[in-house]
């Protein structure tokens, strides 16, 4: 049961940092142009 729940946690906060270095790709792409 605990092992769902810090699965869970970690499978968010990996999608977030996910998110955010997919923004900063963004933002560097655009900055380049």
């Amino acid at each position: 049961m605990v092992n769902m729940i810090v699965a869970q946690r970690a499978y968010e906060l990996n999608s977030k940092a996910i998110q955010t270095s997919d923004t900063m790709l963004g933002i560097a792409n655009g900055l380049k142009r």
